[in-house]
């Protein structure tokens, strides 16, 4: 399998050759695509970051590689001006992470936006973030596989995150080199999940498949909206709720479900973010297990539902955001993983202003759950200015 992914590797590297060669002639003829898809392929090399003990038996230096299809923006969306024209693809990576039976190899699928943080028309220094999903091929096993402590699912998220230069080298290629993150973790579903972090170095080369648009370079600028000079100032509440159902079977033979209700109040600073805080209730159905297990008396669920509060970040591109809380829960009895936490979540308006979440909550970097659910934006208008004529 590892030699025919490095065949296919090649293979795909001069396709690229040929696309490009293929595009020069056309783009004499006039002919050119308004969509900008191009293709690229990454060597990447690295090593598995222990951060547990466990996981050192793992560490070795070995190659990954990823081929992706992107399409670079121009402005036809307010949201990729407000982010300098970003990227955006879907990425297919592969390692054999050494060539540990334990842990076997992997596979992964996921969108990606890589936002330029400094640029200019030959150049830039971009922040990629990906976002997907994962097969691993070995998974813990109580009996067949022990020593596998880092993942006990087949099944697992996968994370990416990239600093990268990238320099054009002609209107149809462009190379680029970085270093970065691929992270690959069930959330708590199914234990252990110590997680895999992938530090790794990468070369890569892009070319569009059709001639790129002539007008490419000249950006649009962004569209002005009315509203925004409408002297108006307001606030966002979202209510939402999560599911979660995390496992605890080896420590404790059982798995529990999470309940959680967030309310956040969050004030627009610019067109791309928000800032607030949040009050938080959470229900965890191990906390009661917990106390029981230790001898403490339990007379009500009540007791074990943690109130918390947060300060919030939301990053916000077009439907989609991204907000991070760092939080505290008021009180806690002798069980979790401490009063402090730390919680992601994505949110898609899918019919606005009502969205589905997706949840991940932590202590310092271990996942306690990940969470599903809905919820709702409402937008409080609380001053006007009024114009005098």
């Amino acid at each position: 399998m590892n030699k025919l992914i490095k065949i296919g590797f090649c293979v795909f590297i001069c396709t690229l050759f040929l696309f490009g060669r293929h595009v020069n002639g056309q783009a004499a003829s006039g002919k050119y695509s308004k969509f900008n898809i191009m293709a690229e392929a990454k060597a990447h090399y690295g090593f598995l970051y222990s951060h547990h003990l466990e996981l050192d038996r793992f560490q070795s230096h070995y190659p990954a590689y990823e081929f992706s299809i992107e399409q670079a923006t121009w402005g036809a969306k307010r949201w990729e001006v407000a982010y300098a024209y970003p990227l955006i693809g879907i990425s297919f990576w592969y390692s054999q992470l050494g060539g540990f039976e334990e842990i076997g190899s992997a596979y992964a699928l996921y969108p990606f936006i890589n936002f330029p943080l400094f640029y200019d028309n030959k150049q830039s220094v971009n922040f990629r973030l990906g976002l997907g999903l994962s097969y691993l091929t070995n998974k813990f096993d109580r009996i067949e596989n022990y020593k596998n402590f880092a993942i006990g699912s087949h099944i697992n998220v996968a994370g990416s995150l990239y600093l990268e230069y990238r320099r054009k080298l002609n209107k149809i290629f462009t190379v680029s080199c970085g270093f970065g993150l691929t992270h690959f973790s069930n959330g708590a579903t199914k234990t252990p999940n110590y997680g895999m972090n992938i530090l790794t170095a990468n070369l890569g080369i892009s070319a569009f498949l059709k001639p790129p648009n002539p007008a490419f370079d000249k950006k649009l600028l962004p569209e002005l909206y009315s509203f925004e000079f409408d002297g108006k100032k307001d606030l966002d509440i979202e209510f939402s709720f999560s599911y979660a159902n995390k496992d605890m079977s080896e420590q404790y033979g059982e798995r529990f479900n999470v309940y959680a209700l967030y309310v956040n109040l969050l004030k627009r600073v610019s067109y791309k973010s928000k800032l607030g805080g949040g009050i938080d209730l959470v229900y965890d159905q191990s906390d009661r297990f917990i106390l029981e297990w230790t001898g403490k008396e339990v007379e009500s669920d009540l007791q074990t539902v943690k109130p918390g509060i947060s300060a919030a970040y939301e990053m916000v591109i077009s439907k989609i955001s991204f907000m991070l809380n760092f939080g505290v829960y008021l009180y806690a009895k002798e069980y979790g993983e401490g009063p402090l936490y730390q919680r992601l979540t994505l949110k898609y308006y899918f019919a606005d202003p009502v969205y589905f979440n997706v949840v991940l909550n932590t202590n310092w970097g271990k996942a306690e759950y990940v969470g599903f659910g809905l919820g709702y934006k409402l937008n409080i208008i609380y001053k006007r200015k009024i114009k005098h004529n």
